[in-house]
């Protein structure tokens, strides 16, 4: 018999859900649609949440069956985040922005039986239609849009979202699961190969929200108004859903209005105090507030991730608009929290960014190592580069359906991303291990060098990638967008970076393009940029 007296309680959503509904009644929800603004409380939501489960069960979903959502950010989509776990199903987030063969392939390898479907996707998710082998329900969200795309359907049968919940009443008897049974799931975005799937537990789920909801990390509580720009098919929407209801925020749901006009609008008439997002999409609203006057004064905190975040973005909003960014990291393995860039105590001024701009110190709960070529651990020693490695209670160990046991070390994850971890434990992610330059048999870090880059005022976005040198092997080739108005050259650049990285890492080759090609998730996609230039599509300049 254990020692302990502690009772033994699961960790369960359904548990996570009724706690926000019943504390947190009056909390609210509010979805911004094309005619205007929809606001439904907790309790409300709840109901319909309820409503959703009982529906479902109708239509034969059992434990353990998938339910697709193809959905925006949406009062309905946290009301499918509760319903499809909490009832024993497993809900799998289906990313709008995967190419039509890659968003038929992970429908399929998943096995989905329901898909719920926001009535404006409609289109996208017809264009795979024909090629869904294990979809039994499609339950279109909204009034007014035609289903003929999705009648290709080979074996679903079509409902309205709505009219399932009207047939219902509320009220409803959550099952006993085990708190280790599959609660969703998530797949990677695929840049090389087949996406592949991650798949949370109930326990990974709740653990991660006590991490997201901790004072070390964001201290959301009943106060705060989430917005949430970071979209709800990816990676969990990097867990706001979960920790926000838990501790009764109101939700602030964009749907599709991500665009730097509608989103200010809705942060000045709604006044969020919490977001996350991609650094883009703060580019974007960066951008948009030199044309016009904005107020963001209502932000306490704003999480950034997704890829480095520049300095220049950060103190750009704290200079202009009173706004913290804090740097996060993590993965769609990683549920995803992982680390955080925030300040050790004591620590002001220039030093502080020292620390601002790395990738964080891991959270409580999350371990990280770096290892060498050989596999072994390295120093924290803030100079030792190897691959960054990950273990934790919400950290993936196996990939579903697929044998990937290349992506795993010992009981740790591999990351795919290189750095180094200082004597504090702040974690550097140079580059990722299919972007790191190799130069001469020396490192350059592409993320540095971008982060430089876009440092200079005439520069909107910038990537950089190696590419093939007959003396050195590799060379950077910067890829640079300007800002509106902006004429920069190479030669004003590469003056703007000389006292800013050692000197042998200034490019020579420089490109301008209008927009850098993104990822599904918002991510610069390299892959793209280098396919352009080894096909001549690049215009090149020389310094």
């Amino acid at each position: 018999m254990s020692f302990s007296t502690m009772m033994d309680r699961p960790l369960l959503i359904s548990d996570l859900f009724e706690h926000g509904k019943r504390l947190y009644r009056d909390s609210r929800v509010i979805t911004v649609d094309e005619g205007g603004d929809r606001i439904a409380t907790y309790a409300e939501v709840g109901e319909r949440t309820e409503k959703l489960a009982k529906a479902l069960a109708k239509l034969g979903v059992q434990r353990e069956d998938r339910v697709g959502t193809f959905c925006w950010n949406s009062q309905e989509h946290l009301e499918a985040y509760f319903a499809i776990s909490s009832m024993g199903a497993v809900m799998h987030t289906l990313n709008i922005r995967l190419f039509p063969e890659q968003l038929a392939f992970v429908i399929n390898h998943a096995e989905d039986r329901v898909i719920i479907v926001d009535g404006s996707l409609i289109p996208l998710l017809g264009q795979v239609a024909s090629q869904l082998r294990t979809v039994e329900h499609i339950v279109i969200v909204g009034d007014g849009f035609d289903d003929a795309p999705l009648r290709a359907a080979p074996r679903a049968a079509l409902h309205r979202y709505d009219e399932l919940l009207s047939a219902e009443s509320p009220g409803i008897a959550w099952p006993e699961l085990d708190e280790r049974a599959p609660a969703s799931m998530a797949y990677t975005s695929g840049t090389t190969g087949d996406p592949k799937g991650v798949v949370y537990s109930h326990r990974s789920t709740v653990l991660h929200s006590f991490g997201i909801t901790s004072g070390a990390v964001t201290g959301l509580s009943e106060r705060d108004t989430v917005l949430t720009i970071v979209p709800m098919f990816h990676a969990n929407c990097w867990g706001l859903p979960y920790a926000g209801w838990w501790v009764g925020t109101d939700f602030l749901q964009p749907t599709r209005f991500l665009q730097p006009e509608p989103l200010v609008a809705m942060i000045e008439r709604h006044r969020p105090t919490f977001a996350g997002a991609v650094p883009s999409i703060w580019t974007g609203v960066l951008n948009y507030g030199e044309e016009k006057d904005i107020d963001l004064s209502s932000f306490r905190l704003v999480i950034c991730g997704g890829s480095a975040v520049p300095r220049s973005l950060m103190q750009a909003f704290e200079e202009k608009y009173g706004v913290t960014i804090l740097q996060l990291w993590g993965m769609t393995e990683t549920s995803p929290l992982g680390s955080i860039a925030s300040v050790p105590p004591g620590v002001e001024g220039e030093e502080a960014w020292t620390y601002r701009v790395r990738t964080g110190r891991p959270v409580a709960g999350v371990e990280l190592r770096t290892v060498g070529e050989g596999g072994e651990p390295l120093p924290w020693d803030g100079e030792s580069v190897g691959e960054i490695e990950a273990r934790g209670p919400w950290v993936t160990g196996s990939y579903y359906g697929v044998d990937a046991s290349e992506k795993f070390h010992e009981g740790w994850l591999r990351t795919g991303d290189v750095g180094f971890i200082d004597p504090r434990g702040y974690v550097q992610i140079t580059d990722r291990s299919k972007d790191v330059i190799k130069s001469g048999g020396e490192w350059i870090s592409s993320v540095e060098l971008e982060n430089e880059i876009i440092g200079h005022p005439g520069v909107a976005e910038a990537a950089v990638i190696g590419i093939p040198d007959d003396k050195w092997d590799e060379r950077p080739l910067a890829c640079v967008v300007r800002k509106k108005g902006s004429n920069v050259t190479p030669q004003v650049l590469c003056e703007f970076l000389e006292d800013k990285v050692a000197k042998w890492w200034l490019p020579e080759r420089w490109t301008f393009i209008e927009e850098i090609p993104k990822t599904s998730v918002g991510k610069f996609d390299k892959k793209v940029l280098r396919s352009q230039h080894a096909e001549g599509k690049l215009s090149i300049e020389q310094t």
